[in-house]
């Protein structure tokens, strides 16, 4: 809810947020809340996700992504479908998932969920901005 609040806040207010002024594209996920809230050039969206269930880890910090795949298949399991991946840490991407009513619960091994339409939205946004104009923020 914090996060829906604060895009609610820059675009009633028509700013981009302090952070995402440095970057063409800022995005910040909030695992206590399983959303993301993308900055893109004025414009706010906020998605509900899923991070890392139980036993496993989405990783916090700053990142800048490094590699876009428009469909990826995990090695590490059992080749599942990954569409329009973001990869910003090791293994650990931001994609689409078949999985969308998990949405908004804790759900994978430790990378992102989106629903694949925002998924796709947020891909191509990257694209536009490019990976270097890229901020991905993860708060615990």
């Amino acid at each position: 809810m914090r996060l829906r609040r604060l895009a609610a806040m820059v675009v009633c207010a028509g700013l981009s947020a302090g952070a995402a002024a440095a970057q063409s594209l800022w995005v910040e996920i909030d695992l206590s809340d399983q959303q993301m809230v993308v900055f893109d050039r004025g414009a706010a969206y906020v998605w509900p996700v899923s991070t890392a269930r139980a036993g496993k880890v989405t990783p916090v910090g700053g990142f800048t992504p490094y590699l876009l795949e428009r469909m990826h298949y995990s090695t590490l399991y059992d080749n599942a479908p990954m569409p329009w991946s973001i990869f910003f840490h090791g293994n650990y991407a931001i994609h689409g998932t078949t999985a969308v009513e998990r949405l908004g619960t804790p759900a994978s091994a430790g990378c992102v969920r989106l629903a694949p339409e925002n998924a796709r939205v947020l891909y191509e946004a990257v694209q536009a901005a490019g990976l270097a104009e890229t901020q991905i923020l993860i708060r615990p």
